[in-house]
Formats: C-alpha cells, structure tokens, sequence
C-alpha cells in the first residue's frame, strides 16, 4: 500500500505512509523522498518496506521512520538534490564511501551527501530514523550563515554522533519533532511554525556536524559576535565546572547586566545563566557516557555544580527526554 494525505498549499505537512514487498515499488517511493539509487535485497522472500513519516512543505524536508525487513544494500552514485540523514533505533547499518566504512547504531547516524557515491549495507532487524533535507535548502541555509554564494558542493563527515555534543542535541530535537507533529493540537499545525523549525534543523546541522564549509560558518559567526560576548561565552566554557554568579559574569563581561542579558537572548537565544546551565548539562552527559558507571552519577553531577541531585534528574530528563540512569543503560548498551 503507497499513500499520502492530499493536502492544501496552506497545510504544515503532508503525511508519508509506505507498506511494500516488491523491491522495485521500494526503490520508486524512496526515490521520489531522497533520489535515484539501486537495491540489492538479501532475501525477496522477506522483503517488507514500511515508511511513516511527514514531508514538511516548506522546503520539502521529510521526516520518518524506515525498515526494510530484510538485510539490503542501497547503492548511490550521486543522491543530486537532497541530503539523507539516518540513525537507527533498532539494529545497524554500515556506510561505505571515499573515507572508508562508517558504522552506525542507536548511538551513530550517517548523513549521504550529493555529488559522492556510497554504498549504504542496512540489517534486516533495522529500523531508523531518516530525516531528508534538500540539497537547495541546505545550500541557501549555509549561504545565509556565512554571508556568501557557496563556491563549492557542501560534503558532510559521513558519522554524525548520537550519544553526546550538538549533534546528539539535533537528533533530540528531531525526535521532539516527530512527536508533536503527531499531536493534532500542536503548534506544529501552523504552516509559519514549522517552517521556522525546519529552518531550525538546516542551521542545527550545518553548526553542529563537521563539513567542508565548517570553518567558514564559524568564523562568520564569530565575527559577528561583539568581541565582549566572545569574551564571556569562553569564561563560562572555562570555568563551567566552577562555581560562578550572576556577579562574576557581569565583572568579566564589562557591560551593564541589562545590556549583557538583551545580547545573550539576541545572539546566543537564551540568558547567560541558561546558557551555562547548557554548558554544565552537555558535560554531565558525555561524562556519564564515558565514564560507563564508574563513577556514579551524583558525583558527575557535583563536579559539574549541580547540588540538589533531585533537581538534577528533573531538569536533565527536561533537557534530554531521558534520565540520567537511561543515559547510563544506553550507552552500555552500545558496548
């Protein structure tokens, strides 16, 4: 069964529902979502395809959830006009391309970049998340960051991490995503809405997954931040784990705390003290992935000034949609 909601030019999203056994009915539906490729199925006899998912209207960015039912091969000589983000929830899948073999699981996704050939290898057991974002899109949403026509095809690394960093942060929100469009109430209904969260994800991978054009975005952010909020932003990376008032970032940076909180909402979205807050959060959790329970979490979370460990599990289960022993569990999962 292939089918999408007929849908008004006024509507958020268009819903994406794909149930096949035929390869070939397959390779078409995944063709019209990401671009040409070729499929190699390991076993015909077991062959399901199932796709659920959302396409986001204003700029055509999908997102869902896959499963083939059976080991298969998807080869791509140039996906031309979009790119292809994927990261499993259940099983794996190994990316082969001109920097070698990518593996990825719950805890690493791939992202397929035009004008490269790949050869994607997907378990039979795997289902996953897969979020396309057009090639047009993405390019005026680079331009856009680095004030400047691209000059050249814009190449992601092929690994995106799950587990900590921004990256880990874009899947949460791209999960969050998911969910709401599933809410007939949510904001997520309104066209203009969406569209600034679709704007979101282009800019959120751009900032956060390595590519050719890295530097450049960085160094154009940086440029246009006053050199008193650079000043500031590296106190508080620094001295995260410190204990530091509202006094002492006030001091370093050199401004009125008025002043200091209108350009940290201007230029960083939030204030001083939410943005430290983030710094101290992102650190409990990376450490809790690496430290694999051997030290426990309240001592990771007293290193990085978080005192009142109930409110810690509250606000961190806020941040990431799980706590801080889920943390643990998955990421012993992923040994």
């Amino acid at each position: 069964m292939l089918e999408t909601d007929n849908i008004l030019g006024c509507e958020p999203a268009k819903k994406l529902m794909a149930d096949i056994h035929d390869a070939g009915d397959a390779v078409s539906w995944m063709s019209n979502i990401c671009g040409p490729h070729d499929l190699t199925v390991h076993d015909a006899n077991k062959m399901h395809f199932r796709h659920v998912g959302n396409i986001l209207n204003s700029t055509t960015t999908a997102i869902g959830y896959i499963e083939y039912g059976t080991d298969v091969t998807v080869k791509v000589e140039d996906l031309s006009n979009s790119y292809s983000i994927s990261l499993p929830i259940s099983g794996y899948q190994e990316l082969s391309c001109d920097g070698g073999n990518v593996q990825s699981n719950i805890t690493s996704g791939v992202i397929i970049s035009p004008a490269a050939p790949y050869e994607l290898h997907i378990s039979g057991n795997c289902r996953k998340t897969l979020v396309r974002i057009s090639r047009q899109a993405m390019e005026l949403g680079l331009e856009g960051l680095i004030g400047k026509p691209a000059t050249k095809p814009l190449i992601f690394d092929a690994k995106m991490d799950a587990k900590v960093g921004s990256s880990s942060a874009w899947w949460r929100t791209v999960r969050f995503i998911e969910k709401e469009l599933s809410c007939p109430d949510s904001l997520y209904n309104s066209p203009a809405f969406i569209r600034d969260m679709e704007q979101a994800l282009i800019k959120g991978v751009l900032t956060s997954q390595p590519h050719n054009y890295s530097d450049e975005i960085k160094n154009a952010i940086k440029n246009n931040l006053p050199a008193y909020l650079i000043k500031t932003i590296d106190y508080l990376k620094e001295h995260a784990k410190d204990e530091i008032h509202m006094d002492d970032i006030e001091w370093i940076s050199g401004v009125s705390r008025n002043k200091l909180y209108a350009d940290f909402k201007r230029y960083i979205g939030v204030p001083p003290t939410a943005y430290l807050k983030r710094i101290r959060m992102e650190g409990v959790r990376t450490d809790i992935i690496r430290a694999l329970g051997e030290e426990s979490i309240s001592t990771l979370a007293l290193n990085w000034g978080f005192n009142h460990l109930g409110r810690f599990s509250t606000e961190y289960k806020k941040f990431f949609g799980e706590t801080p022993s889920e943390t643990l569990a998955k990421a012993r999962l992923s040994l």
